[in-house]
């Protein structure tokens, strides 16, 4: 039984990984310009070994296209899928709930409201990286007031980790509407960023996100094993060895860290973190540290998958938080409804 699941973790893994980079291909095929496979291999083959000749028979405009414009944005949107994905993977393996994600916390809303103060007050001290500084400032700070609220007697309780995040969720929630109201002329940037886009996707986001989720899967799959055991609950993880205070602090810091980052650099991105660990946990079971590079995987596929739709295919280009939360949301009513009878039952 154990082979065969080893076997079926590996063969998924390889399928993923495949067909990430397919979708990435095809991708940056696709828009106002068609590219194909084969220009776009040339291209991405002539920038990393600075090979002008393999361009010889391609229009000049197109290393232009992908370099510049599409594949910043496609590997921003693969990398932010991951991120989200993999925070996901955590807050559910810490929380024991599989209706967390990276906004129980209320993380989502602290960058939110740190971008949006960034923005009303025309804040540019560090040029393009205002924003996002701003954003990972009040993500921080929110997941600091939350530990804090949630902690008694050096223990934190999980039910009121939640508790705590949404109700400082909602307090920053009526803050982000009070900037809007003092914005004016500029309340549209700012919906515009709350809703979610890739469309000033570079490649300084790409090595920031990229850098944030590598530095988030080498710390989980340390503490891997530790996070399956704390499945089993606080006394049985204690009793095995693991300083489960210390643990949790670390895994929650950490998710944090990847989703304010994700959130600072691409606006509010939500369901991502709810939906792919959930389907995920059906295929690999409830292992974390195969669920998370999967997870991270099809996270990545799927926000590509919809980056692509709303950027080549729709005629008017949705803002990508409205498309994941019309995806997503149903979805998060199946769970909570299946988690209602499942409770009943028991």
């Amino acid at each position: 039984m154990s082979l065969n699941s080893s076997r079926k973790f590996v063969i998924l893994t390889i399928a993923l990984a495949l067909t990430t980079i397919s979708a990435i291909i095809v991708s940056t095929g696709m828009g106002y310009i068609s590219i194909s496979a084969g220009e776009i291999v040339k291209v991405i083959l002539s920038s990393f070994n600075n090979s002008p000749s393999l361009l010889s028979d391609i229009d000049s405009t197109i290393p232009y296209v992908v370099m510049d414009v599409r594949l910043p944005r496609i590997l921003t949107a693969t990398l932010v899928g991951a991120g989200l994905a993999l925070s996901g993977v955590i807050y559910q393996g810490i929380l024991l709930n599989p209706l967390a994600d990276p906004y129980t916390l209320g993380i989502s809303s602290g960058a939110a409201f740190g971008a949006s103060l960034a923005l009303l007050a025309n804040i540019t001290l560090l040029n393009q990286f205002s924003i996002p500084l701003f954003a990972f400032a009040g993500a921080i700070i929110t997941l600091f007031v939350v530990i804090h609220l949630s902690t008694f007697n050096g223990q934190i309780s999980a039910n009121t980790l939640i508790l705590s995040g949404v109700i400082i969720g909602a307090i920053l929630s009526a803050g982000i509407s009070f900037l809007k109201y003092l914005a004016d002329e500029q309340v549209a940037i700012i919906i515009f960023w709350l809703m979610g886009s890739f469309i000033s996707s570079t490649w300084d986001s790409v090595m920031i996100i990229g850098g944030a989720v590598i530095l988030g899967l080498v710390i989980t799959f340390y503490y891997g094993r530790d996070l399956n055991i704390m499945s089993l609950g606080s006394r049985s993880s204690d009793a095995l060895g693991v300083e489960t205070a210390k643990v949790r602090i670390i895994l929650l810091l950490t998710a944090s860290f990847v989703t304010a980052i994700c959130v600072a650099m691409t606006g509010i991105i939500g369901f991502i973190g709810l939906i792919i660990p959930h389907l995920m946990r059906f295929l690999v079971g409830p292992d974390n540290r195969k669920l998370l590079p999967v997870s991270a995987m099809a996270g990545g596929i799927l926000l590509l998958s919809a980056d692509t739709v709303t950027r080549a295919v729709l005629p008017v280009e949705v803002p990508i938080g409205v498309l994941t939360a019309l995806i997503g949301g149903p979805f998060f009513c199946v769970i909570f409804r299946k988690r209602q009878k499942r409770g009943r039952h028991d």
